[in-house]
């Protein structure tokens, strides 16, 4: 299948089964019981209201490197024989201070093996990025990473989501204040992004730009990038000096493939 390919009237799917991290989690698209909706639930949502007996899991967990996502969740998710699959990952082990973006793209190439010939569509995401110094500085390794999602989707004939190269996705008013994940706003859009990607009518432009921004004053930014200093970026610094993940103990956000209503 095209990369790109779209159809008039896709076949409805009877079963979704999300694997990833937090992005696929679904931080920061905060839910009022402090739990996290996300880009996957909302798709799932959609799915379900085109077809009776819709079941969806969603094994993602923050945190997790893609020899953990490899490892502990593409065995389950192909086990589930779900019609379609979404495989996102890499992105948390390119932003490591140190990598090597081939092994990253050896152990994505080994879910996606894995996964491919266990459903009837898998998808895969070239992820969205905030604009800023850090993407500045990462953006070689995530362009290689990305470059390699394209091959694989070749090779398996998935459907790629290209938001890296959504310029809307880069805007910072579409993230949270950790600077890490996409508010509730950016999640929409990228669940939006994924329903047409599967040939469905579009429901809004989730490429359209934000209005144009008012640049907050000079103690504002500061008084904002001391409290991301304080609540994300020094605790994230302190889980890699010892070891720890956001992720560690914690279970999948949806184990099971089950009846979606049963899960709403």
């Amino acid at each position: 299948m095209p990369m790109n390919a779209t159809y008039t009237h896709p076949e409805p799917y009877s079963s979704f089964v999300a694997v990833g991290d937090s992005f696929t989690e679904g931080m920061s698209d905060g839910l009022p019981d402090g739990s996290y909706r996300g880009w996957a639930d909302l798709l799932a949502a959609r799915l379900a209201a085109r077809t009776t007996s819709f079941r969806y899991a969603n094994l993602a967990v923050r945190g997790k490197l893609i020899a953990q996502i490899a490892d502990e969740q593409a065995h389950q998710a192909a086990a589930m024989g779900a019609d379609l699959v979404t495989l996102v990952g890499g992105l948390n082990d390119v932003l490591r201070p140190k990598c090597d973006v081939d092994l990253v793209c050896a152990r994505l190439a080994e879910a996606a093996d894995r996964l491919a010939p266990s459903c009837r569509q898998l998808v895969l995401m070239r992820s969205p990025g905030r604009r800023g110094p850090v993407l500045e500085r990462f953006r070689p390794r995530m362009e290689q990473l990305f470059g390699f999602v394209d091959e694989l989707a070749e090779r398996h004939g998935a459907l790629v989501v290209d938001l890296f190269g959504a310029d809307v996705l880069g805007d910072p008013r579409l993230w949270a204040e950790d600077r890490l994940h996409l508010d509730a706003e950016g999640h929409r859009r990228v669940a939006e992004a994924v329903w047409q990607a599967l040939g469905h009518p579009a429901e809004s432009d989730w490429r359209a730009p934000l209005p144009p921004a008012t640049r907050p004053g000079w103690a504002a930014r500061r008084a904002a990038d001391a409290r991301f200093a304080r609540e994300h970026l020094g605790p994230w610094i302190g889980r890699r000096l010892t070891g720890r993940s956001s992720g560690d103990d914690r279970p999948p956000k949806r184990a099971e493939l089950l009846p979606y209503e049963a899960l709403s």
